[in-house]
């Protein structure tokens, strides 16, 4: 009976060998010490990097984000055949209370063209989805006849240009200079409500400090408006 137990014990001890030797080739933490994990072939940290990598951050003061889009009549416009040239970007969406403020319910927009117009590009840019508020061109066409729009809308269907521009808001204004650069980013005024214009326009602000020649006093501010419906 003595040499069955003993038998028993061998086998148990010879079956335990290789949990024991797996256990023993665990990293132990010392007391106090947070247990560290090993990472997984560097997949996450390798995925991190790639995104960091794709984000390129908008900066004032550096080359403005190049696009070709088309505009509610089918005419291509591209970024890179305006060098040379001041140019005002208007995020635009005409179903959003804060783009309507500013070309129906005031002038805004409008007493920009008119004053710059002669010395200035101005383009809107649209970059609502497919079936989202204020997308396609039979929208935005009528708009633009609708308010008697004096630029070109262009439509941004896919987001890329937007998502280059990180605009997340409608109206969001970009002033561009003529060395190609980005000049102001931001709100178009001062009053962020739906109904009337703000007693201090950052577009014409930035725009008679670019046509005299002299650096933009207040080249970044927040944008006020509605998402873009990317």
């Amino acid at each position: 009976m003595k040499q069955l137990w003993s038998l028993v014990a061998v086998a148990a001890i010879a079956l335990g060998a290789p949990a024991l030797a797996q256990d023993a080739a665990k990293p132990t933490a010392k007391p106090g010490e947070k247990q560290v994990q090993p990472a997984q072939d560097g997949k996450k940290e390798g995925k991190k990097d790639e995104a960091k990598k794709d984000k390129v951050e908008l900066k004032i003061g550096e080359k403005a984000p190049e696009f070709t889009l088309k505009d509610t009549e089918g005419k291509e416009h591209a970024l890179s055949s305006l060098s040379g040239k001041v140019v005002v970007l208007e995020w635009f969406n005409p179903d959003c209370p804060f783009v309507v403020k500013q070309h129906e319910v005031t002038s805004t927009m409008a007493d920009l063209v008119k004053k710059y117009g002669d010395k200035v590009v101005f383009l809107a840019i649209n970059s609502s989805a497919p079936g989202k508020q204020g997308s396609g061109q039979e929208r935005n066409a009528k708009a633009k006849t609708d308010w008697k729009i004096d630029f070109p809308i262009l439509l941004d269907e896919t987001g890329e240009v937007g998502k280059a521009y990180q605009s997340k808001n409608t109206p969001t204004m970009y002033v561009i200079d003529t060395a190609g650069k980005l000049a102001y980013w931001g709100a178009i005024d001062d009053d962020s409500g739906p109904d009337k214009a703000g007693k201090t326009n950052y577009v014409a602000k930035a725009l008679d400090e670019i046509l005299a020649g002299k650096p933009v006093s207040q080249s970044k501010t927040k944008p006020y408006g509605c998402n873009v419906k990317y």
